[in-house]
């Protein structure tokens, strides 16, 4: 399967924005103008989940929660389970951010014991990877992703995984206003399908759709998308203005 054959998947990570009212607004601003090249995803806070859901029922929009629990209930103060996230109405669940990652200090094991519990509740993992600025800087890119993968997608098979979307943010371009080059972001793509190819086999590989995150605009969403192995964004601040990320939404390719 190539790149003409993944469908693109656009995803707007909103984060810590937003009252319920103006997640629910902003999704039925989106609503209006999604494209039917490409699926559209939002990510609203815990709060706003079934509020969005149900503002965006019946277009295609795609909902998903920015995290969940590795369990599926008990004494987790202030954690979300993916039962619950799927109860809200949520279709999709990000797992592996790099905030999660740096701040709230989950590890790959960690990743891994949360992508088991979407699964668990049918709920499609955004599987997050990248690198640090550091690590980038030190020739390490590679073996981070490497060990990332491996680590969250541990004991699981293809057939599980068969909805699985991966989202390679490079941490030193989120939030900076640093852009990966297109072609940086693709020589990071296609590493990280050659190792998915090598863990999953080559056919899942062809068929996983694999995300960029990192500083993603209007202004650069076209010649990203051009990559052959960029098969969509997720998108921080730039998803939080409808007129934005529409026109992210809307991106596009070369004949």
């Amino acid at each position: 399967m190539s790149a003409a054959t993944r469908k693109p998947l656009i995803a707007g990570n909103w984060k810590m924005h937003n009252t319920i009212d103006e997640s629910a607004a902003l999704a039925k601003a989106l609503a209006g103008g999604a494209s039917a090249d490409a699926q559209t995803l939002v990510a609203p806070s815990f709060t706003a989940l079934n509020a969005v859901a149900r503002a965006v029922k019946g277009t295609g929009i795609l909902v998903a929660a920015q995290d969940c629990c590795w369990e599926d209930k008990g004494a987790f103060t202030g954690a979300v389970s993916p039962a619950q996230i799927k109860d809200a109405g949520a279709t999709h669940v990000i797992i592996g951010h790099s905030e999660r990652r740096a701040i709230f200090g989950d590890t790959d094991g960690i990743v891994n014991r949360k992508i088991a519990a979407a699964l668990r509740h049918g709920l499609v993992p955004v599987f997050c990877v990248g690198e640090t600025l550091e690590e980038r800087e030190s020739g390490k890119t590679e073996k981070v992703l490497e060990t990332q993968l491996e680590g969250g997608l541990k004991g699981f098979s293809a057939a599980q995984l068969s909805e699985l979307v991966i989202a390679y943010e490079p941490v030193w371009a989120i939030g900076t206003g640093k852009t990966a080059t297109p072609q940086q972001a693709q020589d990071a793509h296609l590493f990280i399908r050659g190792k998915v190819s090598a863990l999953l086999g080559a056919d899942f590989a062809k068929k996983v759709r694999i995300l960029y995150g990192g500083s993603v605009k209007p202004e650069n969403i076209d010649e990203l998308m051009d990559r052959p192995d960029l098969d969509g964004a997720l998108v921080g601040g730039a998803s939080l203005k409808a007129d934005g990320f529409l026109r992210i939404m809307n991106f596009r390719r070369k004949p």
